[in-house]
């Protein structure tokens, strides 16, 4: 009998958790997770655990001079190449086994992303060349090429010029083709054909196998959510590609720049870097942009984290140049227009609004007014305000996702121990119930307390797993030896299964 569609309101009326885990952190022979043997069976460590959701970070190719962030990648609709498996290329028969002999010995417990980029790159060159003869007669390669075209033909000639240009970004590229010069883009893309073909073949790559990984969580009942960041970055396939979407000057540069405003945690603000949107224009395309990333995003996961929601309510802009974010003004965002002409185009949003920080009421109203549920973390409970705040388990609806941390907080057990005072950790025991110094296990205490609260979603950051003894994934505002943690060797074993799916049992969390 066939399933019913998948409905994300009636799946958050239920009660479900989850694990958050990047696809780069899972174990593999050759240095970085990928969609291969390993994926499936971490699919079905999470189905023995009695989980019915996987997240997972951006899966856009990574820019190894931003660290290698998923939060800033190349392109709002291409995928990570470095998350194609080699071993499925064997078997899909793109590759020989003999390709897969020898690979360099890689550290199991980090990703060391040169090295891999240089292994894997190689592969998927041999995997292109013993597929290029037949590849233009390939009729799922032709219908893949048709039905991605409004985002893949640009992509595919932007990574290939990267290519050619030895990494430099699009802005410091010759004129004519950093400004898109018609004759120009005829010319490169004449000139490049054979490596926009080949980028092009690796997307297809990316895809099936994402598609195959994708299908086969499903059939276990498990559902994907994807994060979409609400800005791109400034070397970028979308800003080059189509720069009347953002403030830019007549050269293409940036006028303003994302960020954050001074707050309790910083003086003088933070300066993401990011060029902001021209809603205005955007507006008067009908939003196009915004609606064919979201109706890819609806393809490639079954529900998506919104980062930085607040954005969409207003942002925070900085002139272009400007050394820190205190020079800073607020401007509306688009608001309730955006996602009027996201809900027409669409139909359900399966959306969830990453609300974290301090959240203003026209915030509130546009998360409420759309029905999108948003994040607590408790990592952010314990300031000693037990009534009002609203991290804090006794304070959350229904229609909510709990998190003991993100991909930017440190492991809950790390956290407790090092990070909080003396007055804070005695905050978190007397809302544990705990007595004087001493307690129980505070890590695992507290992946119950956010398991057994009323939450509709609770998600626990795979580190935070009791057993798993993981270490940070990000490190907000250190530039290198971020986002390569992967999980120790014997982690997801049986007893690691037992104790989620037991959790899930006793706290209601089996859908």
């Amino acid at each position: 009998m066939k399933k019913p569609p998948f409905c994300f309101r009636d799946w958050m009326a239920g009660r479900n958790s989850g694990i958050l885990c990047h696809v780069t952190s899972l174990p593999s022979r050759f240095g970085v997770g990928d969609f291969g043997p390993d994926a499936f069976a971490f699919a079905d460590f999470l189905h023995r655990a009695g989980q019915r959701c996987w997240q997972v970070l951006p899966l856009s190719p990574v820019n190894g001079g931003a660290g290698n962030s998923p939060y800033s990648g190349y392109s709002a609709f291409a995928g990570n190449p470095l998350l194609i498996s080699p071993e499925q290329l064997v078997l899909d028969g793109w590759l020989r086994r003999e390709d897969l002999s020898g690979p360099p010995v890689f550290p199991d417990d980090r990703v060391e992303y040169d090295e891999v980029r240089a292994f894997k790159t190689g592969l998927l060159d041999r995997a292109f060349d013993l597929a290029l003869p037949r590849l233009r007669s390939m009729e799922r390669f032709a219908v893949f090429r048709e039905r991605n075209s409004s985002w893949l033909n640009e992509y595919a000639l932007f990574a290939a010029l990267k290519e050619h240009f030895q990494g430099q970004p699009w802005y410091a590229w010759p004129k004519p083709i950093r400004l898109r010069d018609s004759k120009a883009m005829t010319l490169w893309r004449e000139k490049l054909s054979y490596w926009v073909l080949r980028e092009t073949f690796f997307q297809f790559l990316f895809h099936e196998q994402w598609d195959a990984l994708k299908t086969y969580c499903n059939d276990l009942d498990i559902r994907i959510m994807g994060d979409i960041p609400i800005y791109v970055s400034l070397d970028s396939c979308d800003v080059w590609g189509r720069p009347e979407l953002f403030e830019l000057d007549e050269h293409h540069r940036p006028i303003y720049a994302a960020g954050a405003p001074p707050d309790y945690f910083s003086e003088t603000g933070q300066l993401w870097g990011n060029p902001v949107y021209d809603w205005e224009r955007q507006a008067a395309d009908g939003y196009s942009w915004w609606v064919e990333r979201l109706r890819h995003s609806m393809v490639l996961y079954d529900m998506v984290r919104l980062d930085h929601f607040r954005g969409f309510a207003a942002f925070w802009q900085v002139p272009a140049g400007e050394k820190t974010a205190e020079n800073g003004v607020w401007v509306p965002g688009p608001g309730g227009r955006l996602f009027d002409v996201l809900a027409a185009a669409l139909g359900e949003m399966p959306l969830i609004a990453e609300d974290l920080g301090v959240i203003t009421d026209d915030v509130r109203e546009l998360m409420s007014r759309y029905g999108f549920p948003g994040m607590r973390v408790l990592q952010f409970a314990f300031d000693g305000d037990f009534a009002g705040n609203g991290y804090l388990p006794h304070n959350y609806e229904h229609n909510t996702v709990v998190y003991t941390g993100t991909h930017d907080n440190n492991t809950v057990d790390q956290w407790f121990r090092r990070e909080l005072s003396g007055r804070d950790r005695e905050l978190v025991r007397r809302y544990l119930g705990y007595r004087g110094s001493k307690g129980g296990d505070i890590g695992t205490s507290l992946v119950r307390l956010a398991a057994a609260s009323v939450a509709g979603l609770c998600v626990i950051p795979l580190q935070d797993v009791p057993g798993v003894h993981g270490r940070r994934m990000n490190t907000p505002g250190v530039s290198h030896g971020n986002w390569s943690w992967r999980v120790p060797e014997g982690a997801l074993d049986t007893n690691t299964a037992a104790g989620l799916d037991e959790m899930a049992t006793v706290y209601g969390r089996k859908g």
